[in-house]
């Protein structure tokens, strides 16, 4: 067990992989939304946007967490 009683979290490469871009490439399309409903609500255009960006972002650093994971013998391709 981890420090404070709690069990490290644990994700198959593969899976961290797959996760990384549905997030990199929803997040793209959540921004292309934003941008179609910008000029009709500037506000919820722009709300929109940033959470496309922080989602994208969030794939962003999955594939960079998923560069650092090592690679299970185990798992198949």
């Amino acid at each position: 067990m981890a420090s404070g009683g709690r069990a490290p979290l644990t994700m198959k490469t593969t899976t961290a992989g797959t996760l990384a871009w549905v997030l990199v490439y929803s997040g793209l399309l959540i921004v292309s939304l934003g941008l179609f409903l910008a000029p009709r609500d500037g506000a919820i255009g722009s709300a929109v946007i940033i959470a496309g960006v922080a989602d994208a972002a969030a794939g962003v650093l999955l594939i960079w967490l998923r560069s650092r994971m090592k690679d299970d013998p185990k798992e198949k391709p």
